[in-house]
C-alpha cells in the first residue's frame, strides 16, 4: 500500500493554524466610527455631479486587514453594495437627477458585527425636458399616429401624458425613461402634439416641461355617402321601392350599409342597390353609412307605405267560455286603400295553432276542451299587379274553455275538531277554472267570502267554537267561477262522517267507598272517578295530597274507573282527587275528598280495658288514701290493751274488727293468711312461764272474696286461707273458739296490710320477716299488731 505523499499533512496543518487564526481574529475587533459625505449636500439641481463617501475606523490586533462590506441606502433600500478591505468607498451620481432624491445612510458590516453612519438629506430639483417623436406628420382623419416621449437620463417609474391643440387625450404609465402610445387624430386640420411626464413616487418633484410641439396635418377622407329612393318616399303597399347607396369619388377600403332601425339590410364596397316590396311596417327611416378605418359618414332619407289594408281585428264572443257553452269567431278589417282594392278584393281565413280552420271571417261551435288553442286571422287582397299576395296576419287570441266548478267539498282541517274550541273549515272543489270565489254559509254567523286565484290557494274559514256535534250540520259551502254561471253549494252534514269530533271530558266526580270517607285501618278503601261527558279514550288518574306523583293513571273507554288501596294505614289518609282526559287535551280535576283513617277494633277494645284497669286503680288508690288515717288510729287503741282482758271480750272486740274490715277491704286472692305473734321477746317468754302446756294448733279454712281486678295483690300464695288459732284453755266453748279464729284471722290481715304499705314509706328497707307462730297464750297475742 503507498503511502500519502508528505504535502498533505502540511496542508491540512496550515489550514488549521489559518482556521484558529481567523477564530482568534474575529473576536479581537471594534467598529470605532462609520462615516458618510455628500459632495455637493443639502439640495441640488438635476444633472449636478454628487460623490457618496462612507469611510469606517476599526481596531483590530490582526496583522492583515480586515474585509468590510459598504452599504448605501436611500431611504431605508439598498441602491449601491460593495466588499472591500479599503476603509472608504466612494458612490457617484453622474449625474443627480430627481429620482436619486432621498434620505442617504452608509452601513458598514465586519463579520458579524454592523455599524451605521449618520443619515444626510438630499434634494435634486427639476427634470429632464422630454422629446416627442411621430411616425408621420400627414394623414387623414380617424387615422391613428404613433408617437414616443422620452427622458433619457431620467430614472424610476414615469408617468408621460399626451396633448393635441392643449387638450389632453392620453397618459401611459412606463417603468423606463421612454414610452410609445398610438393617438386617433378624428377631425381634418392640422394638429399640435407635445408631451411631459411626472415621476410617481415623487409627487413633490412636480412634473416636467413640455416637450417640443410636433405639427400633424389632418387631410379629410371625403367618404360622405348619397341615398336615392325610387319611385318616390310615398307609397302603398304591395309596391316596389329600391334604395340606391353611393359614395362619390372614395378613397381606398371604403365600404356603404344600408339599415333600418339598426338593422343592416345589405353591404357592399362603394355602392350598394336594395329593392324591397314593401308593407306598412317597412315605413320609417332608413341610413345609408359609409365606413373607412375609424371614420364613418351617413346619410338619412326616411319613407312612408301607406296601407293596403288595415290589419285584422279577430274578436270572440264571449270573451270567455265555458265548456258546453257556444262561441263565435269573426275577423275583419275597417281601412283599405281604394285607389288599388274594393272591399270585396279581401279574403279572410281562419286558423287554431296555425292549421287552418276555415276560409272565411266567421267561425262558431261549442266550446270543448280539444277545440282549445292559439287562433289567428289571415287577410290576403285579391287585387292585380303588386297587390298581388299581400297578407296580413291579426293578433292571435287564446281559447281555452273554462271548466264550471264542481260541488266543493266542505272539511274540517286536520280531519278533527275540539268543541268548544276554535277549529278550521276548508272548502274546495276538485273541478273549476280559477278563479273561484267560495263562500261560507251557516245561519248563526255572517257569509265569509274567499277567492281563490292560483292552484295553491285554499279556502279557509276560521270558525270560533262549536258546543254540540249536531251544530256541525248548519254550515254549508257555496263556490262559482263566473257571475253568469249559476253557483253549487254543498251543506255539511257529512262533516260528522268524515271529521272527528272530540268532546272534552266533563269535571269528574270523585267517590270513596267506605262512604263518609272513613275507613278502618286494615280495610280496603275504594276511589272510584266519574265523568258525565266526554270522547273515549279517558285517561283517568289518581293523586293524594302527601305526594306530587300519580297513584296510578289508566286509559279506558269507560265514562267511570276505580282505584283500590289494600290495607289502608294511618299515613293513607288525607285529601284525594282525580284528574280526567281525553283526546282534546283538556285536563279536568275534581273536587278534593278527604279521607280519615279510623284504628282497628281489636285496638279499640284494647285501649277501652286499658282505660277502664286505669279508672279502677285510680278509685282503689283515692279510697285507700281516705280509710288509712282511720285504720291506723283502731290499730293503736287495740294494740294497747292490757293482756289480762278477758277472752270474750277480746275475741269480740276482734271479730268486731274483722268484720270491720272485711267490709272496708277486699278479701285477698290467693294468699295463707296466718296469726302471727307480733310481739317481742318479753311476750314470748312470759307466755313459757304461765302456761306449761302447748296445745296443738287448729285449722279453719277460710274461702276468700274476689279481688278487685283494679287493685295489685298484697301477696300471691295458694287458693286456701288457713286462720291458726291457738286456745289458752282447752275447756272453752266453740263460739269463743270462732270468736278467737276470727280474732285471729283480723290481726294476721292486719299485720299483712301494714306489710304492704310499709314499702311506700320507707322503700329503701327490705321487707320485715314473718314471725314463728307461738304455741302459747295465743289469744292474748291476736289483738296486739306490730
Amino acid at each position: 500500500m503507498d503511502s500519502p505523499p508528505l504535502y498533505l499533512p502540511l496542508l491540512l496543518l496550515t489550514c488549521l493554524l489559518t482556521l484558529w487564526q481567523g477564530a482568534g481574529a474575529q473576536s479581537l475587533f471594534t467598529i470605532d466610527s462609520v462615516t458618510l459625505k455628500l459632495d455637493p449636500s443639502g439640495e441640488v439641481t438635476s444633472g449636478t455631479l454628487l460623490d457618496l463617501n462612507c469611510e469606517v475606523s476599526v481596531s483590530h490586533d490582526q496583522s492583515h486587514p480586515l474585509t468590510h462590506s459598504f452599504n448605501f441606502l436611500r431611504d431605508d433600500v439598498l441602491v449601491y453594495s460593495k466588499n472591500t478591505t479599503e476603509p472608504a468607498v466612494l458612490h457617484q451620481l453622474t449625474p443627480a437627477r430627481a429620482a436619486n432624491s432621498g434620505t442617504y445612510k452608509c452601513q458598514v458590516i465586519v463579520q458579524d458585527k454592523s455599524k451605521g453612519s449618520r443619515t444626510h438629506r438630499l434634494t435634486v430639483t427639476g427634470l429632464q425636458t422630454p422629446v416627442l417623436q411621430v411616425t408621420s406628420q400627414i394623414l387623414f382623419e380617424g387615422e391613428e399616429v404613433t408617437a414616443t416621449c422620452s427622458a433619457p437620463d431620467e430614472s424610476g417609474s414615469l408617468l408621460f401624458h399626451f396633448y393635441q391643440d392643449q387638450e389632453k387625450i392620453k397618459q401611459v404609465w412606463a417603468n423606463g425613461n421612454s414610452v410609445e402610445a398610438r393617438l386617433e387624430l378624428k377631425y381634418a386640420g392640422d394638429k399640435h402634439l407635445l408631451c411631459y411626464f411626472e415621476i410617481i413616487m415623487l409627487p413633490d418633484a412636480g412634473r416636467s416641461n413640455n416637450s417640443n410641439t410636433v405639427k400633424v396635418m389632418v387631410k379629410e377622407l371625403f367618404i360622405t355617402p348619397v341615398m336615392n329612393i325610387l319611385p318616390g318616399k310615398d307609397v302603398i303597399e304591395g309596391d316596389i321601392v329600391e334604395f340606391v347607396c353611393r359614395v362619390v369619388n372614395p378613397p381606398p377600403n371604403v365600404v356603404v350599409f344600408l339599415t333600418k332601425d339598426k338593422r343592416v339590410l345589405k353591404t357592399a364596397s362603394i355602392s350598394l342597390n336594395h329593392s324591397l316590396r314593401v308593407l306598412a311596417e317597412d315605413s320609417g327611416e332608413y341610413v345609408c353609412k359609409a365606413d373607412r378605418g375609424n371614420v364613418q359618414k351617413e346619410a338619412y332619407e326616411s319613407i312612408k307605405v301607406k296601407e293596403l289594408f288595415s290589419k285584422p281585428v279577430l274578436v270572440m264572443k264571449p270573451r270567455e267560455v265555458f265548456e258546453t257553452q257556444r262561441f263565435t269567431l269573426n275577423c275583419d278589417t275597417d281601412r283599405y286603400s281604394h285607389e288599388r282594392i274594393n272591399i270585396g278584393d279581401v279574403k279572410y281565413s281562419l286558423y287554431r295553432n296555425q292549421v287552418l280552420v276555415t276560409s272565411g271571417g266567421n267561425y262558431s261551435a261549442t266550446a270543448h276542451p280539444s277545440l282549445n288553442g292559439n287562433y289567428s286571422c289571415q287577410a290576403q287582397a285579391q287585387g292585380r299587379g303588386q297587390t298581388k299576395n299581400i297578407f296580413k296576419n291579426s293578433t292571435q287570441i287564446v281559447l281555452k274553455a273554462k271548466v264550471p266548478v264542481s260541488v266543493p267539498l266542505l272539511s274540517v282541517v286536520g280531519d278533527r275538531l275540539i268543541l268548544g274550541k276554535p277549529f278550521q273549515l276548508q272548502c274546495q272543489s276538485d273541478n273549476g277554472s280559477l278563479p273561484i270565489t267560495y263562500t261560507l254559509l251557516s245561519p248563526h254567523r255572517q257569509a265569509e267570502f274567499r277567492v281563490v286565484h292560483s292552484p295553491w290557494d285554499l279556502a279557509l274559514f276560521n270558525i270560533t267554537s262549536i258546543h254540540r256535534s249536531i251544530d256541525i250540520h248548519s254550515f254549508s259551502c257555496k263556490a262559482e267561477n263566473y257571475p253568469n254561471q249559476p253557483h253549487v253549494e254543498s251543506s255539511g252534514e257529512h262533516l260528522r262522517r268524515t271529521a272527528t269530533i272530540i268532546e272534552p271530558v266533563s269535571r269528574p266526580v270523585l267517590t270513596v267507598t267506605p262512604n263518609m270517607g272513613d275507613v278502618a285501618e286494615g280495610e280496603d278503601l275504594t276511589l272510584t272517578c266519574t265523568v258525565q261527558r266526554g270522547t273515549p279514550p279517558i285517561t283517568y288518574t289518581w293523586y293524594h295530597t302527601k305526594s306530587a306523583l300519580p297513584l296510578l293513571s289508566k286509559t279506558t273507554n269507560d265514562m267511570r274507573l276505580s282505584h283500590s288501596v289494600q290495607g289502608v294505614s294511618r299515613e293513607h289518609g288525607g285529601g284525594y282527587y282525580c284528574v280526567t282526559n281525553n283526546p282534546s287535551n283538556d285536563s279536568q280535576r275534581s273536587a278534593m275528598v278527604t279521607v280519615g283513617v279510623k284504628l282497628a277494633g281489636w285496638k279499640k277494645g284494647l285501649i277501652a280495658a286499658f282505660c277502664i284497669l286505669l279508672t279502677v286503680s285510680l278509685i282503689i288508690i283515692l279510697i285507700k288514701k281516705c280509710l288509712l288515717p282511720f285504720r291506723r288510729e283502731r290499730t293503736v287503741e287495740l294494740s294497747v290493751k292490757p293482756a289480762s282482758t278477758k277472752t270474750d271480750e277480746t275475741l269480740r272486740l276482734t271479730h268486731g274488727k274483722v268484720n270491720e274490715a272485711a267490709n272496708v277491704t277486699p278479701g285477698v286472692m290467693g294468699r295463707s293468711v296466718w296469726s302471727d305473734h307480733v310481739s317481742g321477746s318479753e311476750s314470748d317468754d312470759q307466755t313459757r312461764e304461765e302456761t306449761t302446756e302447748v296445745p296443738e294448733p287448729q285449722y279453719t279454712e277460710v274461702h276468700p272474696q274476689e279481688v278487685d281486678p283494679t287493685r295489685a295483690p298484697v301477696k300471691k300464695g295458694t287458693d286456701t286461707v288457713y286462720s291458726e288459732v291457738r286456745n289458752s284453755n282447752q275447756g272453752e266453748s266453740e263460739s269463743e273458739q270462732a270468736d278467737g279464729q276470727g280474732s285471729v284471722e283480723y290481726a294476721q290481715l292486719n299485720h299483712n296490710d301494714h306489710e304492704s304499705e310499709e314499702p311506700e314509706h320507707e322503700p329503701d328497707h327490705e321487707p320485715r320477716p314473718e314471725p314463728e307462730p307461738e304455741p302459747e297464750q295465743g289469744s292474748e297475742q291476736d289483738g296486739q299488731l306490730e
